[in-house]
């Protein structure tokens, strides 16, 4: 049994929207952040970062999101949410897949959270700025990078545009949002359209507007 340890619009939405692509029976456990649930002895026993999500796979117990993502691609390869091992097409499946973890998702963590990154009150402000700089540089790249494609991958659909999908939603607060660039809204309509990211935004009662 497969069992995803997440909290409504985390990083845990990539592995709740891929286990709904996927197809296959899984248990839904929620941490809840507002009781600081991801820092209590039971949850650090899984993920002693205490972060979010954790897949409990069998007897697998894995956290990070890119690393759990590509862990049920390959668990389930009749799924096609990567390309076939040993092919130009996977080599650039990592490559997105690892750009978009340590680039833009890891940045989130300073707008998010500027605190965490200067012990100077004053200097709060100066650090989400520059985070939203860096960030909105970061989506005029991958915006290039996807051009007219429909996928990242071109016409191949992988976990690879769940994740990006998650971070132009985390996008949504910031004053220019990455969907107002006119390709990446475009392809974030096209992930909603997929029946099994509908399931999982309704599944956490995350409602409109999506992105």
């Amino acid at each position: 049994m497969i069992a995803l340890y997440y909290y409504p619009g985390n990083a845990s939405l990539v592995p709740h929207m891929i286990l709904r692509e996927i197809g296959v029976p899984f248990e839904l456990r929620l941490v809840d952040r507002t009781q600081n649930a991801q820092q209590s002895p039971e949850y650090l026993k899984l993920n002693p970062s205490g972060r979010i999500p954790v897949l409990v796979d069998g007897g697998q117990v894995l956290f990070e999101t890119a690393a759990i993502a590509m862990h049920l691609a390959d668990r389930y390869p009749d799924a096609k949410l990567a390309p076939a091992l040993g092919t130009p097409e996977r080599s650039e499946y990592y490559k997105w897949m690892v750009h978009l973890t340590n680039t833009p998702q890891a940045e989130f963590r300073a707008w998010f959270y500027p605190r965490e990154h200067t012990m100077d009150d004053e200097a709060v402000a100066s650090v989400k700025n520059a985070a939203e700089k860096r960030l909105n540089a970061m989506f005029d790249v991958i915006a290039r990078q996807l051009g007219d494609r429909p996928w990242l991958l071109g016409d191949t659909f992988s976990t690879a545009d769940l994740l990006l999908f998650v971070l132009i939603r985390w996008g949504r607060g910031m004053p220019r949002p990455p969907r107002t660039i006119p390709n990446l809204g475009a392809f974030a309509e096209r992930v909603l359209a997929r029946p099994a990211v509908q399931e999982a935004l309704r599944e956490e009662g995350i409602k409109e507007p999506f992105v």
